[in-house]
């Protein structure tokens, strides 16, 4: 069996390469970042700002496992979209909204849409 070899020029290789490791790199941050703030921030008997988007994501499959395993009790998560909802509901994070609520909110974790030359981040 003859092997087929697909050449690219060396420079188109570098530059693909290049773009497919930051991809993985920004995406393996997005997760650190989002378990980061659920280790760092949500306590047992909260209730937390479930936010929406790529980084968002990860902090909701954080709070579900932590749940899961014990580490986490009596958190309930108020989800800022149906997307997240979803997640939420499908990974078992019990839910309510703004008007069940009897007191504040705990936490909200949400990632940043923008941030502006003096570093504060933007949301909407």
């Amino acid at each position: 069996m003859a092997a087929v070899r697909l050449a690219l020029p060396a420079r188109r290789c570098s530059r693909l390469a290049a773009q497919a490791m930051a991809a993985v790199d920004l995406e393996a941050l997005k997760k650190q970042t989002g378990y980061r703030a659920v280790d760092d921030f949500v306590k047992s008997g909260m209730i937390v700002g479930l936010g929406t988007g790529s980084t968002a994501k990860y902090a909701v499959d954080r709070v579900a496992e932590k749940l899961k395993s014990g580490e986490l009790k009596d958190v309930v998560g108020i989800p800022t979209s149906e997307r997240t909802k979803q997640q939420a509901e499908e990974l078992g994070v019990p839910l309510t909204t703004l008007n069940d609520i009897t007191s504040q909110v705990d936490v909200a974790i949400d990632g940043a849409d923008a941030v502006d030359p003096g570093f504060n981040l933007v949301k909407g």
